[in-house]
């Protein structure tokens, strides 16, 4: 709906959703079984475009755990059904067999190359406080043919996640001095070895490894089993702390059973010899060495020459488009204040998420959201039915349905971070198995979102 000067009542303006993703579609499917008006902008040119990005890693969480439960409801009359419950989809099984249906099935709703550039309060800028509350929300968005347009909405639900925004090589949250320039040598992405492409830029290659999440784990398996096949593939694994009895993740004890064989996978690597761990390397520097990269540690180790680098160390909100409202954010985790305590991996030991929904999620600008992967902001123990149960609650706050908003039931497996990224251990620091490292390892969007 354009703005114009003949502005409906709120209550006939849609809710604009951002994002046609797993939690950008499940909020939609909320939004029609309450029988409210919406629209999804998605920026690319079908639904799940982040998940068709890593089509080839297979999520941690089974197709009991992935799909949403009033998603279902709407796919059911088209004949769809849900596949094998204890059966673990890859991204391209999420994205053709249930996400790209239930965009088709929501139609129209779902607005496809709309980037958003902007959301604000109409008429008020970040600033003013007068007649704010009572003024729809105003939507910029830029169309693929260079095309702008603004649409007015009641209510605004961020699930942009935070795939295009990965997290860097340099230890201190900005990019390592020479990573942009080495850019033609770094990826951020775990490399698809079944392209023909992509396997013979790491065959017979070194290859630095950057992380220590599932994303890790998956790129360092995938690795050691090309290093099986052609002699000379190694992989260096770079970890920023030291290797404890947590560091491999949970293995049989994982209440993600997939987590846990993943971490085991990992392990195994490092045992047969297809990689090497090098310990507490927090990199400051990238130097070209003819055609190979050394990287450099604040501390002045400098390792031995690679070929490429995977970085993987983890996503963050893309928060710009939000500059003119009023969110309330974490100054660590740039997650919900009230949500943050709940995920911090400073803290946040094994065990389960505590409940949330529309209260954890509200912001000091009402009628605002950010969910899924984008509400745990940098926090990585983000799974996919978290988000199903976000959308929700918050989806019957909108509709006013209070009590139904509020009556949020969670129950995950072991999420805990177990010693994440927001800890600093020195290399050979022991963990304290009763402080959380007992579980599995942080789970990343190639796993459980």
């Amino acid at each position: 709906m354009a703005f114009s000067n003949n502005v409906p009542t709120t209550d006939q303006l849609p809710v604009v959703v951002i994002g046609a993703g797993p939690v950008g579609l499940a909020a939609a499917a909320h939004l029609v079984e309450r029988g409210l008006e919406l629209l999804v902008l998605e920026a690319g040119p079908s639904a799940g475009t982040a998940v068709r990005d890593w089509t080839h890693v297979r999520l941690f969480s089974p197709w009991s755990e992935v799909t949403d439960p009033a998603a279902e409801k709407l796919l059911a009359p088209t004949g769809w059904s849900r596949p094998d419950g204890s059966a673990y989809p890859t991204g391209g099984d999420w994205a053709t067999m249930y996400l790209q249906p239930l965009a088709d099935v929501l139609g129209d709703k779902v607005r496809y190359g709309a980037t958003v550039t902007g959301v604000a309060r109409a008429g008020r800028d970040r600033i003013v406080d007068s007649g704010r509350d009572e003024q729809p929300f105003t939507v910029h968005i830029r169309s693929v043919d260079g095309r702008e347009e603004r649409i007015i909405a009641r209510a605004v639900i961020d699930a942009s996640g935070t795939w295009s925004t990965p997290g860097p090589l340099g230890a201190d949250g900005l990019p390592a001095l020479g990573e942009k320039a080495a850019a033609d040598r770094i990826a951020y992405r775990v490399p698809d070895l079944k392209d023909p492409a992509v396997r013979a830029r790491y065959t017979g290659k070194r290859t630095a490894v950057v992380g220590s999440g599932a994303s890790a784990f998956t790129a360092l398996a995938h690795l050691a089993e090309l290093a099986g096949d052609e002699p000379g593939t190694h992989a260096v694994w770079i970890l920023r702390r030291g290797i404890t009895g947590s560091t491999f993740g949970g293995g049989e004890a994982d209440q993600l059973p997939a987590r846990g064989a993943l971490g085991l996978r990992a392990k195994a690597a490092v045992e047969a010899g297809h990689a090497s761990a090098v310990t507490g390397f927090r990199t400051q520097a990238v130097e070209r060495d003819g055609d190979r990269l050394v990287l450099v540690a604040e501390d002045g180790r400098r390792l031995d020459p690679v070929d490429e680098v995977i970085v993987l160390t983890g996503f963050r909100p893309e928060l710009s488009f939000l500059s003119e409202v009023r969110l309330g954010l974490d100054e660590r985790l740039q997650a919900p204040t009230a949500l943050a305590p709940l995920i911090d991996p400073n803290v946040h030991s094994c065990g389960t998420v505590y409940p949330h929904g529309v209260n954890e999620l509200s912001h000091p600008e009402q009628g605002v959201y950010l969910v899924g992967m984008k509400s745990y902001g940098r926090a990585p123990t983000f799974l996919a039915m978290t988000g199903y149960e976000q959308v929700r609650s918050l989806t019957a706050a909108i509709a006013g349905d209070r009590e139904a908003a509020e009556r949020v039931e969670l129950t995950l497996p072991e999420t805990g971070v177990c010693g994440g990224a927001g800890l600093f251990e020195e290399p050979g620091a022991a963990q304290d198995s009763e402080g959380g490292g007992c579980c599995g390892a942080p789970a990343t969007a190639s796993g459980g979102c």
